[in-house]
């Protein structure tokens, strides 16, 4: 499933740049992108509905807030991330209890943007897989994956985070086939024991799972498979 997504910012710059973010981010597609208010709303009427809206908070012709209350008003459901460079908590509250699930600070990196990206997609997956939660530990669990750090927020020495970032979107990619060391790495371009420890801390941090897998000859490897609700089981 691609999960649309409106951008919504005043600068051209910005716009541009945070369209090319998006687009660089498997599974997701820009839909439109609107430079104020008003242009916002003409959108969202002319190109139907989006999963997700990038939201600048301090546009020419009102607040985004002001924009998320009319959206609100008129049905529209998507989910938010505030891409701005507010850092008011009382306007964080508030975004909170509007559908802001992301609060990304300006200026940000490519790196810091796909991220919550990526878990959003997970939390997306997660929710609309398991349908009814059974317990309080599904729920927790489902948003786990939303709010949860990155995991290359917090790097085991020798781990750099564009490789991590390469090697995730490798084994997001797998899928349900996943990866050995080996394959990651004649795939991305390093050793396999480079590749290994990658896989490993993909598996540490609780976004993967190690399985066994038998060879030609009988021995085990190691099988890598991303994991959809980002969780250990």
């Amino acid at each position: 499933m691609t999960l649309r997504v409106l951008i919504v910012e005043d600068d051209p710059v910005a716009a541009d740049a945070h369209a090319l973010y998006v687009t660089r981010v498997p599974g997701f597609t820009v839909a439109a992108v609107a430079h104020s208010r008003a242009e916002a709303l003409r959108t969202l009427d002319e190109h139907g509905p989006v999963d997700l809206i990038l939201l600048d908070l301090y546009l020419p012709d009102g607040h985004g807030l002001a924009l998320l209350r009319s959206l609100r008003a008129a049905g529209h459901s998507a989910d938010v991330f505030a891409v701005t460079s507010a850092r008011d908590l009382e306007v964080i509250r508030e975004g909170v209890s509007l559908g802001v699930v992301q609060h990304v600070l300006k200026p940000f990196t490519f790196r810091s943007l796909s991220d919550r990206l990526r878990q959003y997609a997970d939390f997306r997956a997660t929710t609309r897989a398991r349908g009814q939660a059974a317990s309080q530990d599904e729920v927790d669990k489902a948003l786990s994956v939303l709010r949860a750090a990155p995991p290359s927020s917090a790097l085991p020495k020798g781990l750099s985070a564009g490789t991590l970032s390469t090697v995730t979107a490798r084994l997001r990619a797998a899928a349900d086939d996943g990866l050995t060391a080996s394959e990651a790495a004649a795939d991305i371009g390093i050793n396999r024991i480079t590749a290994r420890r990658y896989l490993e801390h993909l598996v540490t941090t609780g976004h993967a799972d190690r399985r066994h897998r038998y060879g030609q000859v009988g021995r085990p490897e190691h099988h890598y498979v991303w994991r959809r609700d980002g969780a250990v089981d």
